[in-house]
């Protein structure tokens, strides 16, 4: 093992978040001495698994999380004195330089190509949001033309930063094997359900799902898991005909995922076109496919190239609720072709979309930069 010390820092995501600690924290402690400097309020320790959580206090407002957040994380990282730091929020990027400056290796971890993000941002107005963006892309790469290097959640992604970075390589959001995939699933005793896992925001399509619920032939219910933070879109959605068919579930932990989704026979993921969306690959869509059940997805080119070229699902026009009840009908109606549908997704994970191949890549990232 190293002697190398590393840290994560995140402003905005929880201390369990599936990327930054059951993927890269798990793998990298392996090798490296880590830490992870958090924002939750939920308190400093160090954990089962030896990385020492380090908590700077949860945020007042957004405002406070986006001016303050970042310079609690500061004091706490220089205190910490570790070798290399892992930025996973674009508001951090404002210490990156700091933590430069004293020496240190940065790697800035883009999840979103957050320029598009901005585009899709609800509470900006068109104008303001392609300024804003504007701004945020010179930053952004300013910022970024300095840094030791950039982990990028997509190819796409990793391309843009490719043109600005010294190092730029893809760590792709793919899924641990075996965590999610069935041992034994009984098709013949699967109920008319279906699911949805992961944030519920309006450009995800919660309201074009509720409403294919309406419009299905064969009775089906929805296993909604996750919440929404939106109070305008919740309160359109739950009025909708078809919200009597969901089973609202919240937040649940990961074990409690796989059991929604082995009751499951197919899982949707069918967000609105927007700019940060058409290049995206969800993290809902291999889990889905880890889990043997068929994806329900949107039908843009790069997702298409999964879902049906891996004959693992059914691409649709996310903006049209007849499209997905159609999609869903069809799945419900021949569990023959769900079971093979889901195990063409459990191949496809098996053989290239998976966490142990991004894994390698990451520890030959670490060993480039800390010099092992």
């Amino acid at each position: 093992m190293s002697t190398a010390k590393i840290a994560h820092l995140t402003s905005v995501h929880p201390r369990n978040d599936i990327r930054i600690y059951h993927k890269e924290l798990i793998s990298l402690n392996r090798n490296y001495k880590c830490s992870l400097i958090v924002a939750d309020g939920l308190g400093s320790y160090v954990d089962d698994n030896k990385i020492n959580i380090i908590d700077v206090g949860k945020p007042n407002s957004r405002l406070d999380r986006m001016k303050n957040s970042p310079q609690r994380i500061l004091q706490a990282a220089l205190k910490l004195d570790a070798d290399l730091y892992h930025l996973h929020d674009p508001e951090l990027l404002q210490i990156a330089l700091n933590l430069k400056k004293a020496g240190r290796k940065v790697i800035f971890d883009a999840h979103e190509d957050l320029p598009k993000q901005v585009l899709s941002k609800p509470y900006l107005n068109k104008f303001n949001a392609y300024i804003i963006s504007f701004i945020v892309k010179y930053y952004e790469k300013f910022i970024c033309s300095k840094l030791d290097a950039i982990v990028t959640a997509t190819p796409v992604i990793r391309d843009k930063f490719s043109k600005i970075s010294k190092k730029a390589i893809d760590i792709n959001n793919y899924p641990l094997l075996g965590e999610l995939t069935p041992l034994d699933k009984d098709w013949s005793k699967i109920q008319n359900e279906i699911a949805y896992v992961g944030g519920i925001t309006k450009i995800r399509g919660i309201e074009q799902v509720v409403d294919a619920l309406s419009l299905l032939k064969t009775s089906t219910r929805l296993n909604l898991v996750g919440t929404c933070n939106e109070k305008s879109t919740t309160e359109i959605f739950i009025k909708k005909i078809g919200w009597h068919a969901v089973n609202e579930l919240g937040q649940l932990n990961r074990e409690q995922v796989r059991e929604v989704l082995q009751k499951s026979i197919a899982g949707l993921v069918t967000f609105l076109p927007v700019p940060n969306h058409i290049d995206a690959q969800p993290n809902k869509m291999f889990e889905y496919m880890s889990a043997g059940i068929p994806v329900i997805g949107s039908n843009y080119p790069l997702w298409k190239s999964i879902i049906e070229d891996n004959n693992c699902g059914i691409c649709v026009d996310p903006e049209n609720p007849k499209q997905i009840a159609n999609a869903i009908d069809i799945l419900v109606n021949d569990k023959t072709l769900a079971a093979q549908m889901g195990q063409n997704g459990i191949k496809a994970v098996n053989e290239k979309y998976n966490w142990s191949i991004e894994e390698a890549k990451l520890f030959q990232l670490y060993e480039e930069l800390l010099g092992n």
